[in-house]
Parts: structure tokens; C-alpha cells; sequence
């Protein structure tokens, strides 16, 4: 099941209604809390008396793809929580060829390894070939499958990839003593260092924490594009693509980390995790852990 949802003003849903119902053999349900339901048998989607739409289904691009080009029509700026929304194109995050960059990270929960958060420009040109490839949120593919959907996102995408190591991993949770705001700096970064590279007007990441901490961590031009943060944003094909290319960057440095130390370094933070952490300080001693763990774990407090 794919779900798209996103505030769109009031006034615009008896336009969204008849518009779907001209394109798609459909019908309306009446539906508490709602101003209408529509069915179809690829989705049904939902229009909340809250102004929030909702898209479900397992093929909701057939209809993303036709309201793409209605977008202008049925989004515009309104007041959400007292703050302003001003995101210029929220329909057309998934199915648009509009350019747009996804953001994800990898190692956030891996007692051992580095931190990887990766962006990754979608346009016109690569969508298809990313969709051709099957590209999904990392956490349903195996590690043989994403090294080589990886291969193929930076052959035919612009991107970026930060690498925090263990050591400055620790160095950098010390300074700002949250996880969230190291996260927020790292998907900054990356949105920073693709629009060096190429001018884009809005961003996508799933969403960790308080949405200003990316917004206040962006510099001078990523200051200007429009960024939203969205639950379970895997599901977008950019941020898919973004989650592919971190885990893959992750499972090479646990790979790089091996070979060096000669040691297993198993995912996760299971109790086979604490075996390889006590062979490493046997093997080097304890206080050169911090060069592979996450010191602020649970798990290296247990240790």
C-alpha cells in the first residue's frame, strides 16, 4: 500500500473531485470527517473537511501523474498551524518531471560504522530508469541488490554522499548532543552540496524531528528552496533512491572496516554486536572502540 498526503485549501476540493472523476471510472463515497471519498480499483482517495488529501493504494502514480499537471490549479500558499506553507509544487513530489532532490541517511541505528545521510537529484531524465530499476526504501532490499542499484544512481544522477566515521561521528554527537541535529547538519550538507552542482528549487527527507533543525542548518543556497519533510518519505522515488545510495556507501565502509581490522562487525545492536565489540578490545583494547562504535549507545554504556 502507497499512501500520498498533503494540506491543499478548501475551496479547491470540489475541483479536485470533478477533475478525478473525469479522468478515472470512480466512485464517490459519502465518508465521516470528510468532504468526499472516491474509489477506484488502482486507489482511493480521500478529502478530509481538515483540508488534508490523501492518496492510498498499491498504484497511485497512474493518478499523481495526471494531477501533476492540475497542480497549480489545486495548491497555493495558506496558513498550516500558524505557520506559513510554502511549498510551491506538493503534488508533483512523486510523479512530476520537475527537478527535486531526496535526502535519507543509513547507520543511524548500527552500533558499529559510520553515520551516511545521501541526496539525490530526480528529473525528467533519470526517474524512469530509477522506476525501471525498482528502487525502493533500502530497508526492503538486500545488500547485493542496492550495491548495484547504487552503481546506477551515480552514474545517472546528480548526488552526494556524506560519510560522518566513528570517531568524528562521536566528535560531532559531543558538540551538538542530539541525534537529531547531527542528522539535520548531514542532510543539509548534502542539499548544499548538489545544488553547488546543480540549481534545484525543492528538497524531500523523511521526517526525524522539529522540522526547522534542517531549514536552520542550510546555508546560503539552500536558504531559498523549498523543503519538506515528510513520515515514511521512503516511499518517494528520490528519497528511495537517496536511502539506496547511503545504505551502500554504509555496507562498503563495514566491508572497509573488516578488512582492516580483521574482525566481523555485525549490523544493528544485537547481543552477536557485543560479542564483536568484546573480541575488538581484546584484539586492541578498550579504549580504541570509540574508532568503530557509536559511544553514545546503550549498548557501549552495557560494555
Amino acid at each position: 500500500m502507497n499512501t500520498f498526503s498533503q494540506k491543499i485549501p478548501i475551496a479547491k476540493q470540489e475541483a479536485i473531485k470533478k477533475f478525478i472523476l473525469q479522468n478515472f471510472q470512480a466512485i464517490v463515497h459519502p465518508k465521516q470527517y470528510t468532504f468526499w471519498e472516491i474509489k477506484n480499483k488502482d486507489f482511493v482517495v480521500t478529502f478530509y473537511n481538515s483540508g488534508k488529501f490523501v492518496i492510498q493504494g498499491k498504484n497511485i502514480d497512474i493518478l499523481l501523474d495526471v494531477l501533476s499537471s492540475k497542480f497549480h490549479e489545486f495548491s497555493e500558499q495558506e496558513i498550516v498551524n500558524g505557520k506559513h506553507n510554502t511549498m510551491a509544487t506538493p503534488l508533483t513530489v512523486h510523479s512530476s518531471p520537475l527537478t527535486y532532490i531526496g535526502t535519507d541517511e543509513s547507520g543511524k541505528g548500527d552500533f558499529f560504522g559510520p553515520l551516511v545521510i545521501a541526496g539525490v537529484l530526480i528529473d525528467e531524465k533519470n526517474r524512469p530508469i530509477f522506476k525501471d530499476l525498482g528502487i525502493k526504501d533500502s530497508k526492503m532490499l538486500k545488500d547485493e541488490n542496492i550495491l548495484k542499484m547504487a552503481k546506477q544512481i551515480q552514474k545517472n544522477a546528480v548526488f552526494s554522499t556524506v560519510v560522518i566515521s566513528n570517531a568524528k561521528y562521536n566528535e560531532l554527537y559531543k558538540e551538538f548532543k542530539n541525534l537529531n541535529k547531527l542528522l539535520a547538519w548531514g542532510h543539509a550538507r548534502v542539499i548544499e552540496n548538489i545544488l553547488e552542482k546543480r540549481p534545484c528549487e525543492y528538497a524531500l527527507s523523511d521526517k526525524f524531528g522539529d522540522e526547522s533543525l534542517i531549514k536552520n542548518a542550510l546555508m546560503k543556497k539552500g536558504k531559498v528552496i523549498t523543503l519538506e519533510q515528510r513520515v515514511r518519505a521512503e516511499s518517494d522515488i528520490a528519497v528511495a533512491a537517496a536511502s539506496v545510495l547511503a545504505r551502500a556507501t554504509f555496507v562498503e565502509k563495514m566491508q572497509s572496516m573488516e578488512k582492516f581490522y580483521g574482525i566481523k562487525f555485525p549490523k544493528g545492536a544485537s547481543e552477536k554486536v557485543k560479542d564483536s565489540a568484546k573480541e575488538f578490545s581484546r584484539k586492541y583494547g578498550r579504549d580504541r572502540l570509540k574508532e568503530v562504535c557509536k559511544i553514545h549507545f546503550k549498548t557501549y554504556k552495557e560494555l
